[in-house]
């Protein structure tokens, strides 16, 4: 299993378009797709590839969905090895099928693909892919033919699902029994005005990560998401690159909007013990206001080969405080998701809660 897109549903796809090549650095996937109820634009960066759906009329199921649903992901499709045994699986253990399997061709590929209910207004299409003589998908070719640049964004490392107070457990046990996802790590994140519940829930294969969030707290980040979300949802989409610093340089270029970090975090940093980073390093890493986490140990050539989780958050990309992405770098293999830089996260984010009068 792997994550194969994920679809948007939003106000005006076309908008959606250009702030995904402006900001992000996205290239425009020339196959789009408009029916006569929904404007449907695709962007790719590396493996990830997003739709961008907007109603064309109200009786577009995106219509519908932006009636219950403030602007976001309505979709997180999964490409499987047989689609059919995974629609079994899934109906097996009382998954609401959305859409039963159909077949299609886009050129030489072959798609077979079904649907479930998932949480709230999400939902998960799997797909099952063949290729024809070529070898080859439809993102790829296009790929080649359009010659794009190296891409600063390569893959989606992980996906962030936000559920109701006391539904951590069922959403944990609903991915186990439907999509065959394994528990990884756990947090349990309390600061002096709020807190969470945290599981990360792993695919068999390993290639897709879920962490799912409750509020443990009236007043928690988590809480205002659901709030204003309307109910559960995806809270953020982490985007791996393979240089963080240099690829937040041109975002910030592109005057993308992201979270603050005080520069007393760098100061406490160099207070921990094992800081796998020059000076040099750490200092350009402070200039972007990134987030660093590593294993607590010292190897024996001094630390300098821990591996390393670099992270940095995005604000909210949309008009409300639902949706944003982050951005990480994974150095030496790193593992796993790192608590430091998880209650870093959840501090900053307390702050812009502050601003907005939602926390005291």
């Amino acid at each position: 299993m792997k994550i194969d897109y994920v679809h948007f549903y939003v106000d005006d796809a076309k908008v959606w378009r250009d702030w995904f090549v402006h900001h992000l650095g996205f290239q425009v996937v020339a196959d789009r797709s408009i029916s006569f109820h929904t404007c449907t634009e695709v962007v790719k960066s590396g493996a990830v590839c997003f739709f961008l759906s907007s109603p064309l009329l109200p009786t577009s199921p995106v219509a519908e969905f932006l009636r219950q649903y403030p602007p976001g992901v309505a979709d997180v499709a999964f490409a499987v090895e047989d689609v059919e045994s995974a629609i079994a699986l899934a109906q097996k253990h009382g998954a609401t099928i959305l859409q039963p399997i159909q077949e299609r061709q886009l050129g030489t590929e072959f798609l077979k693909c079904g649907k479930i209910a998932a949480w709230g207004g999400l939902t998960h299409t799997l797909i099952e892919r063949r290729y024809g003589e070529m070898g080859e998908s439809l993102w790829q070719r296009e790929e080649i033919c359009n010659n794009f640049p190296s891409p600063s964004i390569t893959a989606v490392d992980h996906i962030v699902l936000n559920v109701a107070v006391g539904e951590l457990e069922n959403a944990v046990a609903w991915y186990e029994s439907i999509l065959d996802f394994q528990p990884q790590q756990a947090f349990k994140i309390k600061t002096n005005r709020s807190a969470l519940h945290s599981q990360v829930m792993v695919s068999r294969n390993g290639s897709v990560q879920l962490p799912i969030n409750e509020p443990a707290s009236k007043n928690s980040q988590i809480q205002e998401f659901l709030d204003v979300n309307r109910g559960p949802g995806i809270q953020h989409i982490a985007l791996r690159t393979t240089n963080l610093v240099s690829a937040i340089a041109k975002f910030r270029a592109s005057n993308l909007s992201l979270l603050s970090v005080p520069q007393t975090y760098y100061t406490q940093l160099k207070q921990r013990p094992g800081l796998p980073l020059s000076l040099l390093e750490l200092e350009a890493i402070a200039q972007q206001e990134i987030l660093v986490d590593w294993q607590e140990y010292t190897p024996l050539d001094g630390g300098h080969s821990a591996p390393l989780l670099l992270q940095i958050f995005t604000q909210p990309i949309f008009e409300q405080p639902t949706f944003f992405f982050e951005f990480i770098e994974r150095r030496l293999q790193a593992k796993g998701f790192g608590e430091g830089n998880f209650r870093a996260l959840f501090e900053a984010i307390e702050s812009e809660q502050i601003k907005r009068g939602t926390l005291q």
